[in-house]
């Protein structure tokens, strides 16, 4: 078996030493002792635009760090910045301006000890013209379940960026780097738990590969700070939170929880001004609308900072008014995921993109908006009906064209075109939008499992049904749970998973449009000439962390391509 990784080893790794790597690991995660979080010296870059670009640096000694970014390889020429490193635990960033439009970059980061770390990046296009464009995203990767093989083979397709979409971090489970804490508390804690998943273990280092390959942008979801917590919800809703300020994210809980992302990230630190609500006003911004030439806009979401407090309702499907309840209220009910500054920003970045005949519009929003049925939604956009209408009603109205959706969070690719309705008995009113959603890079159980074991709660399916669900192969076991929720689709008048018989001009070319037993991310690639859209999603086999294989190398799982709407 031939392994290649971007850092430039490569190599062959026989029988006896695949072996030895998993009892390896085996070991490592049976005996439950902490994981030993070397200092690193490594270099990254992100939020970039067609002329700037944050470079992000960690360095392995106390003392000055240099950071070099050149159009050379060699570095002739290069600018140079220096910055301090007082504790190995905390990266410094620097924001390089006046750069030029899509152009590759090279950068170096040479730390007190000697430690040195090199990376590159492409700025964004700047003009009115069609380059082509190629980038990964995905999601939802648990410390313990490092060093994240699934995204592997990111580092060698030449992305021009790539996007974590969300829980970068999982700072309310337990890990090697923390063990005996399930929740993180103090600013220290949460800068470990990154600093896991950016070091090596096993031999590989993934994230921290892909990371130097090329330029990076990020979003959170929930477990950067804890599960399902609602930003604009007030303190008191939440027992990690405390009494004190009008919401969540005013909190020094939730503000120690972001910084260590900021930290953590090659983004800017950027708040929003006097916006009139002070849910917003003064808060961070991690929207992010960026532009690559003619070819794509991408619309980088938040949708935790700013949401109201999810429906606290459970949906019972042996009891029709729990349903109609639900569906009534997130309807009918003001409320918001995205906060109505970003709501707005969003709409008005959308009708500019549209304006400038961008031909994609790649809305990245960590939570699904795909109807997935009302059971366990209130998390979803389904959880906030009214909002998410309105937004699909511009697309449709305005006529905004090639509108992709992209999300993570449920640890599984699904992908569907979009409806929206305007009342509860009212028809499905179709829009040439569709989502797709990836991941997870590692999160245990997988989508697949936790389906089943729903249904089995619920009642929806016998408990012996877990026993031949698991001896079904991959294919047949995604199937299966692909049936059994269009079943649950059908009861409430949404369409079937798939782009098939949909309004989208789509071509499956392999694997489906459902998996939700791997671990992997997704590609998208928009072809310079004829702008067709090719979506890829790469995968492994899913696994615990008492089976990891730090061997595994990602195959398709699923390729399709869509046509252009001109």
């Amino acid at each position: 078996m031939r392994v290649e990784m971007s850092c430039g080893w490569s190599g062959t790794i026989g029988r006896r030493a695949r072996l030895g790597l998993a009892v390896a690991a085996l070991l490592c995660v049976r005996c439950g002792t902490p994981r030993s979080i070397p200092p690193q010296t490594q270099a990254a870059a992100g939020d970039v635009s067609e002329d700037s670009a944050v470079i992000w640096a960690r360095g392995a000694s106390r003392g000055p760090v240099v950071i070099e970014l050149s159009t050379d390889p060699q570095f002739a020429g290069a600018m140079r910045f220096e910055r301090t490193i007082s504790d190995p635990l905390v990266p410094v960033k620097v924001e390089a301006a006046g750069l030029s439009a899509g152009t590759q970059y090279y950068t170096r980061v040479t730390d007190a000890g000697g430690g040195r770390a090199l990376g590159r990046f492409r700025t964004a296009h700047g003009d009115a013209d069609f380059h082509g464009l190629r980038f990964g995203v995905s999601g939802d990767w648990r410390g313990d379940l490092a060093p994240y093989p699934s995204i592997r083979n990111a580092a060698g397709r030449d992305l021009d960026f790539f996007v974590a979409m969300g829980d970068t971090i999982y700072a309310d489970y337990e890990s090697p780097a923390l063990i005996g804490v399930a929740q993180a508390t103090r600013l220290s804690q949460f800068r470990l738990k990154y600093a896991e998943v950016y070091s090596p273990f096993l031999g590989l280092n993934s994230l921290a590969e892909l990371r130097a390959s090329t330029a990076w942008f990020a979003t959170i979801d929930d477990h950067e700070v804890t599960d399902n917590f609602a930003g604009g919800a007030a303190p008191w809703t939440h027992p990690l939170f405390g009494l004190t300020g009008e919401y969540i994210n005013e909190t020094v809980f939730f503000e120690g929880g972001l910084r260590a992302f900021q930290d953590y990230h090659p983004i800017r630190d950027e708040y929003y001004g006097d916006t009139g609500d002070c849910r917003t006003a003064g808060k961070r911004k991690l929207y992010r609308y960026r532009t690559f030439g003619r070819d794509a806009a991408v619309f980088l979401l938040d949708a935790r900072s700013f949401r109201d407090m999810n429906l606290d309702w459970e949906v019972n499907l042996e009891d029709p008014l729990s349903t109609t309840y639900f569906l009534l209220v997130s309807l009918q009910r003001d409320r918001t995921m995205l906060g109505a500054e970003q709501f707005s920003d969003l709409q008005r970045d959308l009708r500019d993109a549209h304006r400038r005949g961008v031909t994609w519009k790649f809305v990245l929003i960590p939570e699904p908006i795909q109807n997935l049925g009302p059971i366990l939604s209130s998390d979803r956009y389904e959880g906030y009906a009214e909002e998410r209408a309105t937004l699909l009603r511009m697309i449709r109205d305005e006529d905004i064209r090639n509108v992709v959706f992209i999300a993570a969070d449920i640890h599984g690719t699904i992908v569907n075109n979009l409806t929206y309705t305007d009342d509860l008995l009212g028809p499905q009113i179709p829009v040439e939008s569709w989502e797709v959603t990836t991941g997870a890079v590692a999160f245990d159980p997988v989508l697949g499992s936790v389906i089943v074991d729903q249904a089995i709660q619920l009642g929806i399916l016998e408990p012996n049904i877990r026993i031949y669900y698991d001896e079904l192969p991959r294919s047949l076991k995604d199937g299966f749970i692909e049936d059994a929720l269009n079943g649950l689709l059908a009861l409430f008048g949404y369409d079937p998973i798939g782009l098939q018989d949909s309004n989208i001009p789509a071509t499956l070319l392999s694997g489906g449009y459902f998996s939700v037993n791997m671990f992997g991310w997704t590609e998208f690639q928009v072809d310079r000439d004829t702008q067709r859209l090719r979506v890829t999603t790469y995968g492994v086999e899913a696994y615990r962390r008492d089976i990891l294989d730090p061997t595994l190398v990602p195959e398709v799982v699923s390729d399709f391509v869509v046509e252009a709407r001109p």
